[in-house]
């Protein structure tokens, strides 16, 4: 009795020892860290301060030609910001205007992306005859971010043309003289 009595104090003893080493301090400890990483899908225009355009025609000196382009306008920056989801595979940036000009195609080109910005940029389509109807003008956009204002994103450069029909929204019959005709043209990002 007295053996197995001292065996069973002896076996209480070794396991009070290795409970008490194993909550000992170690050379090693280790910790979680949780990371939230946000779904992002910004875009706006830059100069904020300076983004409504105006353009305009030039009237012909000579009877039977019809009216000039006065120039382009380049001032325009797309800038945008954009986290996918899991599920999405790419972003694109559409384009479309509130209300077509009678007479008038507007026309916009976006160039390739330049500036400060890093990720997967989009690729910008072909230029464009805007219409009412959402036309894709950035495609291919991943987590990415242009940079913040003028010389970031990609450049926009506006043109316009009296309508002619062939592959024009608008038709040269319709044009109206006014001082000030305006339209909006709204760019929305959106996933694929």
């Amino acid at each position: 009795m007295k053996k197995h009595k001292l065996s069973v104090i002896l076996s209480l003893t070794a396991l009070a020892f290795a409970t008490q080493l194993n909550a000992q301090d170690s050379n090693t400890d280790n910790h979680t860290i949780g990371i939230t990483i946000p779904e992002v899908a910004l875009v706006d225009i830059e100069p904020a301060a300076s983004k409504n355009i105006t353009m305009g025609f030039t009237a012909p000196t000579e009877a039977g030609l019809p009216i000039t382009l006065t120039g382009t306008n380049n001032t325009l920056w797309l800038n945008y910001s954009s986290i996918k989801s899991v599920t999405d595979a790419t972003r694109t940036v559409s384009v479309k205007l509130n209300a077509v000009i009678p007479g008038v195609d507007i026309k916009v080109t976006a160039a390739a992306a330049t500036g400060s910005g890093a990720g997967t940029l989009g690729t910008p389509s072909a230029q464009l005859i805007l219409s009412a109807a959402d036309q894709t003008i950035i495609s291919g956009i991943g987590s990415a971010y242009t940079g913040d204002g003028a010389n970031n994103g990609h450049n926009l450069t506006y043109a316009l043309a009296p309508g002619s029909g062939s592959g024009s929204v608008a038709a040269y019959a319709d044009l109206q003289a006014t001082t000030t005709a305006v339209a909006t043209v709204t760019y929305t990002i959106s996933d694929n």
